[in-house]
C-alpha cells in the first residue's frame, strides 16, 4: 500500500524512485517487521500473561523445563502480524505470489491458533483432533498446490528441479500437486516439531529464510538466473520482500524468545512459519533445496519417526527422547549449547544450499 503510494509520487520527488528496487524494499521490510515486534512485543507478552495464555510443560520432558511452566505462549501471533503488515506496506500487491504466501502464512497459522486455543485456553490438552488438524493442513496445501499447478504464467508449474544439475528437470504432470502437498504440510509440521526449546525454531527459520531470500531474488532476476543457469521464474523476485519481512519478524521475536524465553511462539507460529517456508519452496522450485537449507528440521522430524517406529517394532528407543534436541539435553548438554550448536549446523547447511547456484 505505502509502496504504491510513494512510488506513484516519483515524478514529483525523484528520490522516491528508489522504491522500484526490490532490494531496497526488502531492507525496509526487514526493519519494519523487526520494529513492529520490538514495539508490540512487551504488550503482547503482557497481554498473554494476563489472560493466562501460558505453556503447560510435559511431565516426561527434561527436568530443566519445569521452570518454563507458566511462560506465555501463542506469541506467533506477533510474528504473523508483523509479517503481514510489513508485506502489505512494502510489497507489490499486484503480484499474485505475495497473496499466495500470505494465504499460506495466515492459513497454517490459523490452524495452529485454533489448536493452541483449545489446548491453552479451553484446557483441552489434546488440542485440535489429529484428523481435523492434519486434514485442514492437507486441504489448505491442496488449494495452494492446485492454484500453482494451474498458473498459466509459470512455465515450470509441474516441473521438479534437481540442484547441482542444470538440465535435470522432471515433468511430474498432475503428480506435482500431491508432491507439493507433501512439501508444504511436511515443512509446516517439521518446524512445529523443532519448536521445543527457547529460540531454536525461531533462529533456524531466520537462517533458512535468509538463504531462501537469496535464492528467490536470483530466480526472479532474469540476468542473474541466466548467468547462474537456474530457472528464471517471472514475478517471484517480489517474494524477496516477503522473505525480508519474515526475517525481520523472526529476529525481532527472537529478542523475546531467546533463552530464557519470555514467550513461546506456539503452534500458531511454528505451523505458520513452516507452511510459509514450504510454499516458498514450491513456488520457486526449490523443494529439494529446502530439505538441505532446512536440514535441522528434517533431522528433527526423522528422529521422531525413527523413535516411534523403533519402539513399536522392537520395544526399544533409539534416542533418550525425541525430537532429537531433547536427546542432547538428556545427555547433559545445557539448553543454550544445544540451541547454538543447532544454529551453527543450520548456518552450514544454508551456506551449502547456496552452492547449488554455482555448482551446476
Amino acid at each position: 500500500m505505502l509502496y504504491s503510494l510513494l512510488f506513484s509520487l516519483r515524478d514529483v520527488f525523484s528520490p522516491l524512485n528508489v522504491f522500484r528496487y526490490i532490494t531496497f524494499r526488502t531492507a525496509v521490510a526487514i526493519m519494519t517487521a523487526m520494529l513492529i515486534t520490538f514495539i508490540f512485543g512487551p504488550w503482547v507478552v503482557g497481554r498473554l500473561r494476563r489472560l493466562s495464555v501460558t505453556q503447560q510443560i510435559r511431565d516426561d520432558g527434561p527436568g530443566t523445563h519445569a521452570a518454563k511452566s507458566g511462560t506465555p505462549t501463542m506469541g506467533g501471533i506477533l510474528i504473523i502480524g508483523s509479517v503481514v503488515l510489513s508485506v502489505l506496506l512494502w510489497g507489490d500487491l499486484k503480484n499474485m505470489y505475495i497473496w499466495v504466501m500470505l494465504l499460506s502464512l495466515v492459513g497454517f497459522g490459523g490452524i495452529g491458533l485454533l489448536d493452541d486455543y483449545l489446548k491453552v485456553v479451553r484446557k483441552n490438552h489434546k488440542g485440535l483432533r489429529a484428523w481435523y488438524k492434519f486434514g485442514s493442513q492437507l486441504l489448505l496445501a491442496l488449494l495452494i498446490g492446485v492454484f500453482l499447478y494451474m498458473n498459466p504464467k509459470d512455465p515450470y508449474s509441474d516441473v521438479l528441479s534437481i540442484p547441482f544439475f542444470k538440465k535435470w528437470l522432471f515433468d511430474l504432470g498432475w503428480f506435482y500437486i500431491p508432491f507439493s502437498i507433501v512439501v508444504i504440510v511436511g515443512s509446516s509440521n517439521a518446524v512445529n516439531l523443532t519448536d521445543g526449546i527457547d529460540g531454536l525454531a525461531t533462529g533456524l527459520v531466520g537462517i533458512a529464510v535468509l538463504a531462501n531470500g537469496a535464492l528467490v531474488y536470483i530466480s526472479g532476476n532474469k540476468n542473474l538466473a541466466q548467468y547462474l543457469q537456474v530457472l528464471y521464474l517471472p514475478g517471484t523476485g517480489e517474494l524477496t520482500v516477503f522473505c525480508g519481512a519474515l526475517l525481520g519478524a523472526a529476529l525481532g521475536f527472537l529478542w523475546y524468545n531467546s533463552y530464557p524465553a519470555d514467550v513461546f511462539m506456539g503452534d500458531v507460529g511454528s505451523l505458520g512459519l513452516g507452511g510459509a517456508l514450504g510454499t516458498l519452496a514450491v513456488i520457486t522450485k526449490h523443494e529439494i533445496v529446502l530439505a538441505l537449507v532446512g536440514g535441522i528440521f528434517v533431522i528433527e522430524t526423522l528422529s521422531v519417526i525413527l523413535q516411534v517406529a523403533s519402539f513399536k517394532l522392537t520395544g526399544k528407543r533409539i534416542f533418550k527422547m525425541a525430537p532429537i534436541h531433547h536427546h542432547f539435553e538428556l545427555k547433559g548438554w545445557p539448553e543454550p549449547k544445544v540451541i547454538v550448536r543447532f544454529w551453527i549446523v543450520g548456518i552450514m547447511l544454508a551456506l551449502l544450499s547456496l552452492t547449488t547456484l554455482k555448482v551446476r
